[in-house]
Formats: structure tokens, sequence, C-alpha cells
């Protein structure tokens, strides 16, 4: 099987921003949801982009964003993707698509196959489906190191590409990539050494790890 694609997620500094660059990952990921260890404002996203260039394709992650914080994000960030990780509707998916013009990626919470099933109502809506792992009621949605049964995407035949994340780290990530055959893996949490502090070697291992299929 081919090597998945990498996004390392909840970048906000300009040396893990390098390790990214270093360890060839595809995609960073910049976290726009305030209350999260690893926001980044428009001023600190506005030099990351600057850094990356165009050496590395840029999503920004929002939750449940009203239409005055995805502009100013998209402009400051320069990005390449509108993640949606709160509970926005096909609908709304559709309406972000229509007025930014870039790929939306809809984060589905997965816990059951009921939530695997759920993407078909996001088949017109959205470019990318990234499947994570469903966080307990009044937690941060995301970025909690928790994974989810991988065979439960086993029947997934959807005809959008998609991603895999919740848990991963470089210990696991090999074994998910293959379990999953993910086209895209995502990681945040398990590449930090304390919540929303990114660590460059793991960072590395993370890359290193996907590849080694």
């Amino acid at each position: 099987m081919h090597s998945p694609l990498i996004k390392i997620c909840g970048i906000s500094t300009a040396d893990t921003l390098a390790a990214c660059l270093a360890a060839r990952a595809e995609w960073c990921g910049f976290n726009f949801y305030a209350p999260s260890p690893r926001f980044v404002s428009s001023e600190q996203v506005s030099r990351l982009a600057a850094q990356a260039g165009p050496a590395i394709r840029k999503a920004g992650v929002f939750v449940d964003a009203s239409d005055a914080v995805l502009a100013e994000a998209v402009a400051a960030g320069r990005l390449d993707a509108i993640q949606l990780h709160g509970h926005e509707t096909p609908q709304r998916a559709a309406e972000v698509r229509a007025q930014f013009g870039l790929p939306v990626w809809k984060v589905l919470s997965v816990s059951e196959a009921a939530d695997v099933a759920r993407a078909s109502a996001f088949y017109e809506a959205a470019d990318f489906l990234l499947f994570d792992a469903k966080t307990p009621k009044g937690q941060m949605p995301g970025g909690m190191g928790l994974s989810f049964d991988w065979s439960l995407l086993a029947a997934y035949r959807g005809p959008l590409p998609w991603g895999l994340a919740g848990g991963l780290n470089p210990i696991n990530v090999a074994e998910a990539a293959r379990q999953t055959k993910a086209p895209l893996v995502d990681v945040s949490s398990g590449v930090e050494s304390a919540p929303g502090v990114k660590d460059i070697d793991k960072i590395e291992a993370f890359c290193q790890a996907a590849r080694a299929l």
C-alpha cells in the first residue's frame, strides 16, 4: 500500500513548523478555536504562513465558527483548506465552501458504526472527511489523545477522500494506516510533550513511522 499523507495539527511555533517541513509532512493544521491550548491568533498564523510558504499545505481548524472568524483566518493563514470540527451541518459546510472557495474538510466523531454512516450526509457538501474519536461530553473536540475502533472504517466506501485522526502517535500510526488503509493520517496530541506543546523529535518519529509501510 502507499504511505498515507501526513498532517501535523495544532502547530503554533516557528520551530515546530520547521520540524514539519524537515520531516516532509504534507499538511499542517492551525487551530482557531479559542478554548484550545493549540489556539493561534491571526498575528501568529500570519508569521507561520509566511514561514511555511508553498512547501506545506495549511488547514485551518474551526469549531462552529462565524463567517467573520473564517474570513480573518483564511486571509491571515493563507489557508489551503477549512476544517470544520464542530456541529456544522451539511448545509453549513456547503455554505462555507461556496463563500470561501476553498476545500472543506468535515470532521466526523466516531464511536460506533452509525457515526461512520453519517458521512453520507456530507458527500455533496464537503471535499474531505476526517474520522476522529468521539470525545466525552463537555470535553474539547479533538486533541484529547483518544482513539476509536479502527475496524469501524473497514466498510467505508464513500466517494470522498478521507483521513484518520484520534489517538495516533509514533508507536501506533503504522498499524493504524495498515488496518484502515487511510489515505491521510492526522496527529496532534500524539506528538506533544504537554497539551499544546509540540515535540520536534516526536514529529520526526511520527512521519518516519507513517512512511515505514
